[in-house]
């Protein structure tokens, strides 16, 4: 599945974007996420819970590619 999700400011937390997706429900939940080493950030596993998303980066997770904007 694959989606656009538009940024409000510069940029957005990786746990707070996956929470405002729905892909986690809770802090804990996308701590989890990001430490089982499944999100990839522009091809790239992203282990970092507090890394800066900006636009025009696209992250995977499984079969969920989220564009941003």
């Amino acid at each position: 599945m694959q989606e656009e999700f538009k940024i409000e400011g510069e940029y957005i937390e990786l746990m707070q974007l996956l929470k405002a997706i729905g892909l986690a429900q809770t802090g804990g939940n996308a701590k989890m996420i990001v430490d089982s080493e499944i999100v990839f950030r522009n091809g790239e596993i992203e282990t970092r819970r507090r890394a800066k998303i900006r636009s025009g980066e696209q992250i995977k997770i499984k079969d969920h590619i989220i564009d941003l904007k």
